[in-house]
């Protein structure tokens, strides 16, 4: 058993156009990268049943997240990014009070 995790969470939502998927994942990819360097925990993204792609992006503190958006990503790749998304949704955030999550190789926690 485990309790709340470290961190937050943000989940990003948006609608793409259509053929711009790859070019969408390799900014995202390469613009994720740059954050963990700032001190992010990392991003997954996700395809949704419903046609919308999902980023979740793991966070020590908003006072970390806010810190590393001070020094941006890369102005190509953002644009790459924008340039994909035909609708983007809010932003939530998200405070884990439950954390049963084990990543492949890591093991259980116990």
């Amino acid at each position: 058993m485990s309790g709340p995790g470290p961190g937050f969470v943000v989940l990003y939502r948006w609608r793409l156009h259509p053929g711009r998927e790859e070019a969408f994942i390799e900014a995202w990819s390469r613009i994720t990268a740059h954050y963990r360097e700032k001190g992010s925990f990392g991003s997954r993204l996700h395809r949704g049943s419903d046609g919308l792609f999902y980023g979740y992006a793991h966070w020590p503190s908003d006072a970390a997240r806010q810190k590393a958006f001070a020094e941006a990503e890369d102005p190509a790749d953002a644009e790459q990014m924008r340039s994909a998304v035909a609708e983007r949704f809010p932003e939530i955030r998200l405070e884990s009070v439950a954390d049963y999550l084990v990543l492949p190789g890591a093991g259980s926690r116990e």
